[in-house]
This record gives C-alpha cells, sequence and structure tokens, in this order.
C-alpha cells in the first residue's frame, strides 16, 4: 500500500507539473502575441504615427498593397509580417537611428620630456567631446566614453577653516599650513593654488550674542577674539605659499553660541562665486575644516530668515552679506551647486562628529572625510590622503534628461572589472595613465512637444571636461516631406497623399477621404456594408465607414479578416497536426490552398509516393497502395511503412535473436556492435513471461523462444505496432539447474564412513565366531583327554612325617 501510494503521489506531481508547464507555455506565448502586436493594435493612420510606436514596425508605401476590406492602420506592421503579406522591402519606410561624432580629440598620453609647457586646457581626459544621436523611438543609441586620468593635472584647493573659539589650537598649525602643502602638492602636480576661507555663523540672535559688548568679542574673560561673521574670503587661490602662511596668520578667533556652525552657507559662497576665489578649469578640491556640526535649510527660521537660499554669489570686500537675509543651503542645494561647478569636498573633522559626516559624504558624489587629531597637526597627510582617494575614482553624471527619454551606463574598468545599472557609472582604483570606458546608451521612448533638438551633458564628477550631445528625434517618415497637398487621389483634395495613403483633412474619413463625419451614421451607407441585405454589418467582423467596410484587426499580426464584407479571414482553415492547413499550403477565406504536391482539406495528403518505396523500388513492396505518402498494406500478414515488415513469418524469432540478446542481457555475438546494428526497435522488459503481450492484439503477434550460449532460455515477442517495432523480453533467463555439491560430497564422505564401519563390524563378526569356534574345539579336546594314574618310579616325596613319641593322641 505504501508503495501504491508513492506511486500515485508521483503521478499527481507530474500532472501538476504538466499543467503548469502548459500555462507557463500559455502565457508566454500569449505575452509574445502581445509584444509584436504594438504596431497593429496602435492604429497608425499615418507613417509618422507608425515609426513612432517602436523600432520593430514599418509602414508600406505600396499604393497597391491594402486588400478589400483593410483599413490604412493596417499598412504599419512588422517588418517580417509586412515582407509575408507582399510588400517589397523598397517600399517599407522604416527609419533609423544613426549617431554622428563632432569633436573627438584624443585623450592625453602619459607626459613625456617637455610635456610641462602643456596648458591645463590643452590636456584631455575625457573622448569624445562633442556628437549627435538622431533617435528613432524605442531604439537605443550607443557609444564609447574614453576617460584616462592624465598626469601632472593642475590642482586648485581652498582651505574653508572653521574659527569659532574651539578651532583656536587649529588655527595655530594651519598658519605654516601653506609652504608644508605646497611642498608635498608638487610631488603630485607642478601647478598647484591654495586659497583660504573662514567662517563662524550667521550674525544674528540666537546664533551669536548681539549684546554690543559681544559683538565686539564675543569671547568670555580676557580672551582677544574677533567680530563674529558668516563667512570671510580671506585669500583669493594663489601659487604663493609664503602668502597663505601670512594672511592666515593674520587671522583671529571668533565665536557664537551654539554648537553647530554655519559651514554650508560657506560651502555655498565658495561654490558659486568663481570670480573671487579664483577657480581655473582644473581639479578643484574643497577642505573643509571644522569640530563641529553644520546648520541646514530651516534652522534659519530660529533666527527669523524664512527666505531660502538662493544659490548665488553675494560677497561684497569678500564678505558673505546676506547671511541674516537668506535661510542655510540644502544639502541637494550643496550637491547642485557643487557639483555644476566640479568642486570635490573634503571633510576634516574630528573623531566626535565622523559619523554625521560619513553620512553626509553619502549624500555628496565625489566628497571624503577625514579625522582632523586634537590640533589638526596632520591636516596635510590627510589632504593628501583624500585627494588620493577622490582622484582614483571617476564617476559619470548627466544632467537633466527630456521627458521620455532614458540613459543606460556600463563600464569596463581597470583589471576587467564591469558594472551595469548605477554601478556602470563609475570605476574605482585608477591610477595616472591607466584607461577606463563607458558604454553609454540613449534611448527614446516619446518625441518632444515642440519637435525641437534637445542637449544633455555627461561629465565625470569633479572633473570639467564634459561630453556634449545633442538629440534629434526621428518623429516622422523621409516619404513625408514629398507628400501632396490636397491631392486628387484623396476625394478631390480632401486630403494630403503621402507614403501612399491618404492623411485626410479634418472632418474627412475613408480611405481615399471620401466621406464626411457627418456621413459616417447614415443609414444608406451602412446598407451597403451588409452581405445579402443581412442583418450583420460587415459580419460582425469590421466596420461600416462610408459605406465600406473596414475589417477588425486581430491579436495575432498573421490573423486577419478581408473580403467586400470582412466575410472571410485566413485563420478558420482546417487543421492536421494543429497547424492551419497541415503547414502544406494558405488559408484564403477559410479555405487551404495547398503546395504543390499536397491535396485534402487541410493540405494534409502528400501526392508524392516516394515515402512509399519499398528496398526493391515496388511502391508498398507489392504488397499495399499508396495513400497520402503512407502505405496501405493489403496482405494483413505485412506491415510497416513499406509493407516488408512480417512478424508472423518463420524466421523472425532467429533474425532478431541476437539483437535482442544484446540489447536485453548484454551478451550475444553483437555484444559489441548492439547500439549500432540494434536500435530498431523499442525494447520493454517484463518480469517473467504471464507479462508479455497475449494474441488477440490489433497487430500482429509473434511469441519465440531461444536459447543462448550458456544453455539459457529467453522468451521474447515481436510486433509491429503501426510504423513502430515493439519487443517485449522476460528480464530473467531460465537456465537448468546444476548439481548441488555439498549434499553430494557429504553423501559419498558418509557413504565412505557407513561401509568402513560395516566392514569393521563385519571383521568384527567373523573373528568372534572364529573364536568361540575354537573355544568349542578346545573344550571339547579337553573333555575327551584321559590322563595315566601310575606314579613315577624314581618320584620322591618332598613330605616326610615325623611322630612325636610323646605323643598320647589326647
Amino acid at each position: 500500500m505504501y508503495v501504491a501510494s508513492e506511486i500515485n503521489h508521483a503521478d499527481k506531481m507530474d500532472l501538476k507539473l504538466l499543467l503548469i508547464s502548459t500555462l507557463l507555455g500559455v502565457i508566454c506565448y500569449s505575452s509574445a502575441q502581445q509584444e509584436g502586436n504594438e504596431c497593429i493594435t496602435a492604429i497608425a493612420e499615418s507613417c509618422g504615427e507608425c515609426i513612432q510606436v517602436g523600432a520593430k514596425c514599418g509602414w508600406c508605401m505600396d499604393p497597391g498593397f491594402l486588400k478589400q476590406g483593410e483599413a490604412t492602420s493596417t499598412r504599419c506592421d512588422e517588418l517580417e509580417s509586412l515582407r509575408k503579406r507582399g510588400c517589397s522591402s523598397t517600399k517599407v519606410e522604416n527609419p533609423r537611428g544613426s549617431q554622428r561624432v563632432l569633436k573627438n580629440k584624443a585623450v592625453t598620453n602619459l607626459w613625456n620630456k617637455g610635456a610641462e609647457n602643456l596648458r591645463a586646457e590643452d590636456i584631455t581626459q575625457v573622448q569624445p567631446q562633442k556628437l549627435t544621436l538622431s533617435l528613432r523611438l524605442g531604439e537605443p543609441q550607443s557609444f564609447n566614453l574614453k576617460f584616462k586620468r592624465a598626469e601632472d593635472y593642475p590642482i586648485d584647493l581652498y582651505y574653508l577653516m572653521d574659527l569659532s573659539y574651539s578651532m583656536k589650537d587649529d588655527l595655530e598649525n594651519v598658519k605654516n599650513l601653506g609652504t608644508h602643502l605646497m611642498l608635498e602638492m608638487s610631488k603630485i602636480t607642478t601647478d598647484f593654488k591654495i586659497g583660504f576661507g573662514s567662517f563662524v555663523e550667521k550674525t544674528v540672535m540666537p546664533y551669536i550674542s548681539t549684546t554690543p559688548a559681544k559683538l565686539l568679542n564675543p569671547c568670555t574673560g580676557d580672551q582677544n577674539c574677533t567680530s563674529p561673521f558668516s563667512y570671510k574670503n580671506v585669500l583669493k587661490l594663489t601659487s604663493n605659499g609664503q602668502e597663505f602662511n601670512t594672511l592666515v596668520g593674520q587671522q583671529h578667533i571668533s565665536g557664537n553660541l551654539d554648537s553647530p556652525e554655519g559651514g554650508f552657507d560657506a560651502i555655498m559662497q565658495v561654490a558659486v562665486c568663481g570670480e573671487h576665489i579664483g577657480w581655473r578649469n582644473v581639479t578643484r578640491l574643497l577642505v573643509f575644516s571644522t569640530d563641529a556640526g553644520f546648520h541646514f535649510a530651516g534652522d534659519g527660521k530660529l533666527g527669523g530668515i524664512v527666505l531660502p537660499n538662493d544659490g548665488k554669489c553675494h560677497l561684497e570686500n569678500n564678505m558673505y552679506t546676506m547671511s541674516h537675509y537668506y535661510d542655510y543651503p540644502s544639502i541637494a542645494h550643496l550637491v547642485q551647486k557643487l557639483s555644476d561647478n566640479n568642486i570635490q569636498t573634503i571633510f576634516a573633522i574630528t573623531e566626535e562628529f565622523q559619523p554625521v559626516y560619513k553620512e553626509l559624504k553619502n549624500l555628496i558624489p565625489k566628497s571624503a572625510v577625514g579625522i582632523l587629531s586634537a590640533n589638526s597637526s596632520n591636516v596635510i597627510n590627510l589632504i593628501i590622503d583624500a585627494y588620493n582617494s577622490l582622484s582614483s575614482e571617476v564617476i559619470l553624471e548627466n544632467s537633466k534628461l527630456p521627458e521620455g527619454v532614458t540613459i543606460m551606463y556600463q563600464s569596463r574598468c581597470k583589471n576587467g572589472v564591469t558594472g551595469e545599472g548605477e554601478m556602470g557609472r563609475k570605476c574605482s582604483n585608477i591610477s595616472i595613465g591607466d584607461d577606463v570606458s563607458f558604454t553609454i546608451s540613449i534611448t527614446a521612448k516619446q518625441c518632444p512637444k515642440m519637435g525641437k533638438p534637445e542637449t544633455i551633458k555627461i561629465k565625470p564628477l569633479g572633473f570639467n571636461e564634459e561630453v556634449e550631445i545633442t538629440l534629434n528625434f526621428i518623429c516622422e517618415c523621409d516619404c513625408h516631406k514629398d507628400g501632396i497637398e490636397n491631392s486628387d487621389i484623396c476625394h478631390n483634395g480632401n486630403g494630403t497623399y503621402e507614403c501612399g495613403a491618404c492623411r485626410c483633412n479634418e472632418g474627412r474619413i475613408g480611405r481615399q477621404c471620401e466621406c464626411s463625419t457627418n456621413e459616417v451614421t447614415s443609414e444608406d451607407l451602412d446598407k451597403s456594408c451588409r452581405k445579402d441585405n443581412g442583418t450583420d454589418i460587415c459580419s460582425n467582423n469590421g466596420d461600416c465607414v462610408c459605406g465600406t467596410c473596414e475589417c477588425k484587426k486581430r491579436e495575432n499580426p498573421e490573423e486577419r479578416y478581408s473580403g467586400m464584407f470582412c466575410e472571410c479571414d485566413n485563420f478558420n482553415c482546417d487543421r492536421s497536426n494543429n497547424k492551419l492547413c497541415g503547414g502544406h499550403g494558405h488559408c484564403e477565406c477559410r479555405v487551404c490552398i495547398c503546395d504543390a504536391n499536397w491535396t485534402g482539406s487541410a493540405c494534409d495528403c502528400s501526392l508524392d509516393t516516394t515515402t512509399c518505396l519499398a528496398s526493391n523500388k515496388q511502391i508498398c513492396n507489392g504488397r499495399g497502395t499508396c495513400e497520402c505518402g503512407t502505405c496501405k498494406c493489403t496482405n494483413p500478414k505485412f506491415q510497416g511503412p513499406s509493407c516488408e515488415i512480417c512478424p508472423t513469418c518463420p524466421g523472425v524469432c532467429a533474425e532478431h535473436k541476437e539483437c535482442v540478446q544484446c540489447r536485453a542481457f548484454g551478451t550475444g555475438e553483437k555484444k559489441d556492435t548492439c547500439e549500432r546494428d540494434c536500435s530498431y526497435f523499442n525494447l520493454i522488459k517484463v518480469k517473467d513471461r504471464d507479462k508479455l503481450p497475449q494474441p488477440g492484439q490489433a497487430f500482429p503477434l509473434m511469441h519465440c523462444k531461444e536459447r543462448d550460449a550458456n544453455d539459457c532460455w529467453f522468451y521474447y515477442t515481436y510486433a509491429v505496432n503501426k510504423t513502430e517495432k515493439e519487443v517485449h523480453v522476460v528480464e530473467t533467463l531460465d537456465c537448468p539447474a546444476g548439481p548441488d555439491i555439498i549434499p553430494i560430497v557429504a553423501g559419498v564422505v558418509a557413504g565412505i564412513v557407513l561401509i568402513g564401519l560395516a566392514l569393521l563390524l563385519i571383521w568384527k563378526l567373523l573373528m568372534i565366531i572364529h573364536d568361540r569356534r575354537e573355544f568349542a574345539k578346545f573344550e571339547k579336546e579337553k573333555m575327551n583327554a584321559k590322563w595315566d594314574t601310575g606314579e613315577n618310579p624314581i618320584y620322591k616325596s618332598a613330605v616326610t612325617t615325623v611322630v612325636n613319641p610323646k605323643y598320647e593322641g589326647k
């Protein structure tokens, strides 16, 4: 019962799997059909509308392409479907996208002797620089962007420092930063500039104390501090390290009330005030040094400031003058301005605020975080390490895309590392001179409303170079230019004849614009769409337009209604082997038109007799007739595709003996060539002879009994079921039983022992009989013996008798 239950369960599982696989197949087929139908379901009335549906769609311009009952929109279809329907490839309008490179200056190779004369603007790290893409909707256009990090590339570094009172000891170490940093950076580049700026906080309550005394000296006790300020540009970018030391040495600490600082105001001004800062079109680094947190958008409300930061430069005499008027910028606003101005940020902060600025780093691309020592003594190493980290990574970003345009990146980085999606935008661990490339694919999903070209830009974050891409959209066919307005072909000038069809003027419809929209519901027009004055308009397979039937479209692009009344179709013909017209013809108006050498209502009857030829070149071996390419044997003893097989004829068993023996048991003369010579029948093993097929089947059957080289019998049946040869064989051999050695040996040994014992007993018995006879003979002779009683004359007795004389006999 347990085994039967498991078998039943397995059968159920197989049935479930079959149902699931069938369902998935139907879904996939339906999905494929739907995907292939977008050209038809769009009902495009012009070539321009057609090519906007998708990249697979084409428009047939052949004036005679449409059949009776077919609407103008059926000109729009997949290319292969149009070809099958008889539209020549020269008549198919199918514009494709293209690309043209306008500026393609090669990236600068590693510098050699004399290369130091190159200016920064002469160095190229991104290739190409400008190109134009013509986009067909749904068809991606791809191009390669190459990036190569140049050696000795100029660097601008602006040091922005928090000058609140807690940074007093840090300022002392920064005073000598200029010359020391110039010395270290000279190992990286020969063209280095450094600038300095400072910040404290907005100059309103509650960020600072606004009492007159505190405005002059915000520090307590005898500390001499400068008046509070928001942001001050102390030193414009310069290549004079000593000047940096001198000006920074003149700075004094200030103070404020709350812990977070107004650093975001300062960063915004550094980013947007390029002329005041002196930024060049080179690598731009901003070092932001503080030991506190930061205020951001919304915090200004505490001081009564509600206007959002405008992201513009407000420096007068190198001082930020609008801190009391505009709120702090938001993080997103900062990210945008830093990116627009190609500035890479290094946050040099104390360990206490490391978690906060690490989160900020994740929001600002191309930024780094370094831990300052208590007095900023490690700031030079921090800057060098952060620069190396930032410069070893390239991240691509693009400007805002037009509506309906998508972009995809794929990177090919150092050591064969690749990336896709968001990871396809960047490459890491890039050394000087390393080549990395990106494949960028741009796809348009819709045409722009204004129909004008659009421009987008792609650039590596933190670099001043970019790729400018002009996007042209293919939204109309080339044949549209040759259109004839108010053409006579379109019913006396009621439309424009273009691309082989009429584009009707407003208020006109019909294939030749022959009707007005006011006439569409006319009863007289509907009458001409009823077949044989019936009640069905266009056989319920179409719509009556201007007194002419326009047949409906099917989801399957291969299936169509046609005819004057849409009474015909090409998908309701007879089928064979689940194929329309057996796959040997085509369906026209529900009747199969068969190919050559095929006939029948479903084109499933072949007129070719070569499949009926027997080995003797006779049709059906002379024992049958050839019908639809298959032999019908007239002699019931013969069967097979050519009536050559006779399963019940003598000699069948001997003929197949060797093959049955090698396939079933792996023995016999053909065991080495079994796979080659004996694969002409299906072998089915059964457990015993009772399981073999019995006579009375619908096909002839021969029972066979054969013996192998070991005198073992095997039993099988041979039959031809239709065109397949079947052999059922008993899986075990019937071999004669051999002698049982142990009983024989035991019997022989026992016999020998018994015979020995018997002989011993017989010998013993004979000896007893012999002894008894001898003893009896002795007794008898003893009894018969007679002895002489006279005395020996010379005998003297050994006894002497003496009588005591004193004996009185008492």
